[in-house]
């Protein structure tokens, strides 16, 4: 029943009531029962507008609860104003590069030519008398600093080439940077700068305890616009997207842009735990799917760059594939996990230790080994020392 029929009928009762206690009461006994009347109806009015009004909001209140964020990340404002004084735009001056004309296109951009350039290019492409000098290049990217003395974390293909380094820091105040080491293998670079006063530091998180659905948040500096940051969740974990021999990368939703790469991923503390470096895109912008290197392998990689400005990586001397269902049971396993010994090199880690061709390992250093990518990344976490 609507509150509007409730009130037509609520209403037909008391004005019946009145008119009966009217034709039968004495005048003391009508102002009682008229009083009786009122309150009753009253009280039944205001009952049936609570149940109604619980009634209505109690689905949207249950979808609030569901999808609120927790409180503590309800706003991301006190976490970017922690963490934003240690983020950096990273300023980089690229080296000219010698560049060979076309007879007949200058330096004009080879893919905005023409539509025939698949059929033509060749002919076109011929290279004139004279090299050109194609003069120095600016880049963008984003880091982050990591200790008070200076060192900052960002990406190797940021810096890749550079013959000067700046740090911008979001008060404005810019700082040559100097480049301490990369590792190209999982693109993170280290670099360092010098200042008077101490620098605010970001600190790392466990990236292993970070889980899918999880809060995120990524500030770095997208298309130049200077410090920007975007929320969103760990959309998944363990992504190899054939990059280079050590995926395993946090995919995010948080929107992160040219620009945005080399700077952190953070959680809902404030801590580190991925630095973006990679988005899938068709159209070279956001399209909700970026990745991030956990801060797990991060943390390794610059502790050893920051030591001696390289990498120092274990070698089992193996060439490896996954174990699918079909060579499973033709090996008379039980599951399909492990990673199968193709070959063994010879006077290798894995020749003394009596490996061979055929066998499936699956486990190395107490850790489950499910595909030959997990035995990669663990054996490359190995210092070979």
């Amino acid at each position: 029943m609507s509150y509007r029929s409730f009130q037509v009928v609520a209403s037909a009762i008391f004005f019946r009531g009145v008119r009966k206690v009217n034709e039968t009461a004495t005048s003391s006994r009508r102002l009682r029962y008229r009083a009786v009347w009122i309150g009753a109806i009253t009280v039944l009015s205001v009952g049936f507008a609570i149940v109604r009004t619980g009634t209505v909001n109690a689905a949207p209140q249950s979808l609030r609860s569901t999808f609120d964020a927790p409180a503590n990340t309800r706003s991301f404002a006190d976490v970017v104003e922690q963490v934003s004084p240690s983020v950096v735009k990273i300023s980089v001056t690229k080296k000219a590069e010698a560049v060979p004309t076309s007879m007949f296109r200058g330096q004009e951009p080879r893919d905005s030519f023409s539509p025939y350039d698949d059929f033509f290019g060749p002919f076109f492409d011929m290279p004139g008398m004279v090299p050109q000098n194609r003069g120095p290049t600016q880049a963008l990217g984003s880091g982050f600093v990591i200790d008070k003395a200076g060192y900052i974390v960002t990406n190797n293909h940021v810096v890749e080439g550079a013959s000067k380094i700046v740090a911008v820091f979001r008060d404005g105040k810019e700082l040559d940077a100097t480049l301490i080491g990369t590792d190209p293998k999982t693109d993170l670079a280290v670099l360092k700068v010098e200042s008077a006063a101490p620098l605010p530091v970001l600190t790392f998180g466990n990236s292993d305890d970070a889980r899918i659905g999880d809060w995120v948040l990524a500030i770095g500096n997208p298309f130049g616009l200077g410090g920007s940051a975007t929320a969103g969740i760990i959309s998944a974990r363990g992504r190899d997207i054939r990059s280079g021999p050590y995926d395993d990368y946090l995919q995010i939703d948080a929107p992160i842009n040219s620009g945005n790469s080399g700077g952190p991923v953070l959680n809902a503390d404030g801590q580190v735990i991925g630095v973006n470096t990679a988005i899938y895109s068709p159209n070279g912008g956001n399209v909700g799917i970026g990745f991030a290197i956990p801060s797990k392998q991060v943390s390794a990689v610059v502790d050893e760059l920051k030591a001696s400005g390289t990498v120092r990586r274990g070698w089992l001397g193996v060439q490896i594939q996954d174990v699918d269902q079909e060579l499973a049971s033709g090996l008379g396993l039980d599951r399909s996990t492990g990673a199968l010994v193709g070959d063994v090199v010879e006077n290798s880690p894995a020749a003394a230790a009596g490996l061979k061709v055929g066998d499936v390992i699956v486990a190395f250093d107490g850790k489950d080994i499910d595909t030959a990518k997990a035995l990669s990344l663990a054996v490359a976490t190995e210092n070979s020392g």
